[in-house]
């Protein structure tokens, strides 16, 4: 069942002894706190780690206008970019110099492929990422809500504890990246 961002803080809320919310405008303590925090925490656990469920890979449209320095051209990020991952050329998504400068990849490629980190929506998140999202959410909730900071660090912990496992999980998701163009093991053979 695909939770919801409402429904991702009413648990995280449980979990601190609080009362659920039904929408971020209920108007009340837990509510505005939710509203005020949900987007911003999302958005830093998705962007910790290269989940399978949040990366995508897209050719980016290059802009008009020449960088200042260091690169021939500019390329428009997407707008539900959170992380590069790599950026490549020709048919490989990877192996490329670039660089990220006013949210724009800039690069001497004529054309780029970017493996990058999206926002999804909440409908795509796997159960396994849920519940790290509900615990980094009650960790976060925490505070302005119990005003109790070891309760605070005691919900981190768990959440760090969360993320561990859930990392865990998502690379199984995914075949192994191999070691490529390395002089040490090329020195090998």
């Amino acid at each position: 069942m695909a939770l919801s961002a409402v429904a991702l803080c009413s648990r995280a809320l449980l979990k601190l002894g609080a009362e659920p919310i039904s929408s971020f405008e209920d108007g009340t303590a837990e509510s505005m706190a939710a509203s005020l925090l949900y987007g911003s925490t999302r958005d830093a656990v998705l962007s910790a780690y290269p989940w399978t469920f949040a990366t995508a890979q897209k050719g980016l449209a290059r802009l008009v206008g020449k960088p200042v320095a260091d690169f021939q051209y500019a390329y428009q990020l997407p707008p539900d970019f959170l992380r590069i991952l790599s950026a490549g050329e020709g048919g490989r998504s990877r192996g490329i110099d670039y660089q990220i400068i006013e949210n724009r990849l800039h690069t001497d490629a004529p054309a780029v492929t970017a493996t990058y980190i999206f926002r999804p929506y909440e409908s795509m998140f796997p159960a396994y990422f849920d519940q790290l999202m509900i615990l980094r959410l009650a960790a976060e909730l925490c505070l302005p809500l119990t005003e109790s900071t070891s309760r605070a660090e005691s919900m981190l912990n768990l959440a760090e504890k969360e993320f561990r496992k859930t990392k865990s999980i998502d690379a199984q998701q995914d075949t192994p990246q191999s070691i490529e163009g390395f002089n040490l093991i090329e020195g090998r053979y």
